[in-house]
């Protein structure tokens, strides 16, 4: 390079040096710390260093000039000391994605035909950036040409010497492009805004696509001379409804059949040949083989009893297709609930029908007013493990052990309420007969044990072993589920039937009088003969009503107590029975023994003299 120096750089007076191998590129842009950088280039191509890149020394710039810089320039206050140095851009950064964009058009001549030309459309696309072009030619429909690119993009040469670059473009200019002349007639506002402001060009105005005759001809309505109806053209059809499709949403409600269920389908009808094609909606986990089509693309009988009817019978149209209407597929009755938006607009631009007439029918009412006769019917106990496990086969395809209540379990864990009860049987034999009747509050069992009594001819022992007891009337086969005894049945003076023998309860223990009036103070209690029997102020209030005279109870008391009274107190038994006799069926047994609790200093031990005193304060 240095023996090239003293030579002028004049045309004709360079040359190239042949001993040159090394034709690398440095690049510019660099990556620091994740961020695009640019970087000042200080190497040419074959890494040799840039003259522009190289500073210069004061006293030789001063040598270089040969006069004053104050001469010339002035004093140098009113000049800034460093030179600001434009910051290099690459081409391919500053010209990314801008793009000018020109549509013209070019004449391809037509031989052995009555057309002369075709006129095709074309745009171009020249980018900035690397001075590329590219000439695409926007598809027609049913042009029968191929369309699309005609020109991949590349840099396009003008001669045998240059290229094209953007000051060859303008408009109402004829361009060759590889030897095809293409007419310029208009631009993009973003072609024209950059040509006028950054390059400084004016575009010439901007000029119309000439009429191609031949389209012109094909464009004009067909004419039928003839007076008699239009024979149905299936060319004319096709061009004309091809691919337009009406697309219904409907509901097939099969449920009166065994296993059947409402299901959702689609139809679809087409236009260019009145065909009907019925496709069903899949749903996950319906439990049905994925087979979405239940009629293929056919005509649509309007009425169907043998197959004879498909090709016999008249077809269906688009006109008996409408929202809340009932369509005959083969046999099933189909609902029109929905439409889509384009067969709205169909139905409105050919029938005028007005919009709403068209509102989809809420399928969700539709159901629920279906609904409301149909009963799922349970299947009866076959005797097979307990009735909520047998009955989760039928609910459950995958069996699954009944639930059990373990808060419940746990809250009443070794809580036992029991009854004395006597059998009220029509035999002698079991008058005298007492039972323990024992009732689990942790899940709802009972069990039934006879103490055994001297010379009573009977053998004592268990007599019901622990089980969930039915109330008379349920049955394990009943539609709303069996119906079991709880502590809500049992009271003193309650008779109950277990598996057809009856028993009446005489008595209970402390714990059951204590629980019942527990679960009351805390608010916890439910509904029931044994709770409100328990509940004080409601047996006051009963009590209250049925005393008329407090010294006419008194002496009724007297008489049937009698000699019973022992240091004051009475037997609670004594005085229940008592009691039973002076107010008759207006107070159950289990009312009095919750009233004589409340004068009891001593268990099952009710202190008379109060007793009397609170009857007379009634």
């Amino acid at each position: 390079m240095a023996s090239h120096e003293a030579i002028p750089f004049l045309p004709g007076n360079t040359f190239r040096d042949v001993t040159k191998t090394d034709y690398r590129k440095p690049h510019s842009l660099d990556y620091r710390n994740g961020y695009a950088i640019q970087v000042q280039p200080t190497l040419g191509i074959g890494l040799d260093p840039l003259e522009t890149g190289q500073p210069i020394d004061a006293a030789e710039l001063l040598a270089q000039i040969q006069s004053d810089p104050a001469i010339t320039y002035g004093d140098k206050r009113f000049h800034n000391s460093v030179l600001a140095t434009p910051r290099f851009v690459p081409a391919h950064v500053a010209f990314d994605k801008v793009c000018l964009r020109f549509d013209g058009y070019f004449k391809q001549t037509v031989h052995e035909s009555t057309e002369q030309y075709h006129l095709r459309k074309v745009r171009i696309h020249y980018y900035v950036e690397d001075d590329s072009i590219a000439v695409v030619e926007p598809p027609v429909e049913n042009s029968g040409i191929p369309q699309g690119v005609l020109i991949k993009r590349q840099r396009l040469p003008k001669n045998s010497t240059e290229f094209y670059t953007v000051k060859d473009l303008n408009v109402g200019i004829n361009i060759t492009f590889y030897g095809k002349t293409f007419r310029i007639v208009s631009c993009d506002k973003f072609t024209e805004k950059y040509l006028r402001e950054t390059e400084g060009i004016s575009l010439n105005p901007f000029e119309s696509v000439p009429t191609d005759s031949y389209q012109a001809i094909r464009n004009r309505p067909l004419r039928n001379p003839s007076l008699a109806p239009p024979k149905n053209d299936k060319l004319r059809r096709f061009l004309e409804n091809d691919r337009k499709v009406l697309r219904f949403f409907c509901i097939w409600d099969d449920r009166d059949s065994m296993f059947g269920e409402l299901r959702e389908f689609v139809i679809h009808y087409y236009l260019v040949d009145d065909c009907v094609e019925v496709r069903e909606v899949q749903k996950p986990n319906n439990g049905r083989d994925p087979f979405p089509i239940l009629l293929r693309k056919q005509r649509l009988p309007k009425s169907f009893t043998e197959l004879s009817d498909v090709n016999d019978t008249s077809k269906y149209t688009w006109r008996d297709f409408k929202i809340g209407g009932v369509v005959n597929v083969l046999g099933r009755n189909f609902l029109i609930r929905d439409c889509d938006d384009y067969t709205k607009r169909f139905y409105q631009d050919q029938m005028q029908v007005p919009l709403e007439e068209m509102r989809a029918l809420p399928i969700d009412s539709y159901i629920s007013s279906n609904n409301s006769n149909i009963e799922i019917e349970t299947p009866p106990y076959n005797g097979y493990g307990s009735v909520e496990d047998s009955l989760g086969s039928c609910k459950y395809l995958v069996l699954k052990a009944p639930k059990k209540d373990f808060i419940k379990m746990l809250e009443n864990e070794h809580k036992v309420l029991r009854f004395v009860a006597r059998m009220d049987s029509k035999y002698k034999e079991d008058l005298n007969r007492r039972f323990v009747v024992s009732y689990r509050l942790a899940d709802d069992t009972m069990t039934i044990y006879e103490p055994p009594q001297r010379n009573a001819g009977i053998l004592g022992g268990k007599f019901m072993e622990r089980t969930r007891v039915l109330k008379p009337g349920s049955s394990l086969s009943s539609p709303n589920g069996p119906a079991y005894y709880n502590v809500e049945d049992l009271y003193v003076g309650a008779t109950i039937e277990f598996f057809k023998h009856k028993f009446v309860l005489l008595d209970a223990d402390e714990f059951v009088f204590n629980y019942l009036e527990h679960l009351l103070d805390t608010g916890a209690a439910a509904r029931g003969a044994a709770f409100d029997m328990s509940d004080r102020g409601r047996v006051l209030d009963k009590l209250r009503k049925a005393v008329k005279s407090g010294a006419e109870c008194k002496r009724a008391l007297d008489v049937r107590v009698g000699r019973a009274v022992v240091e004051g107190l009475v037997d609670r038994r004594v005085l229940v029975d008592a009691c039973k006799s002076v107010f008759g069926n207006e107070l159950t047994e289990h009312e009095l023994t919750t009233i004589l609790r409340m004068f009891e200093p001593e268990m099952r031990r009710v202190d008379y003299a109060g007793l009397i005193q609170g009857l007379a304060n009634c």
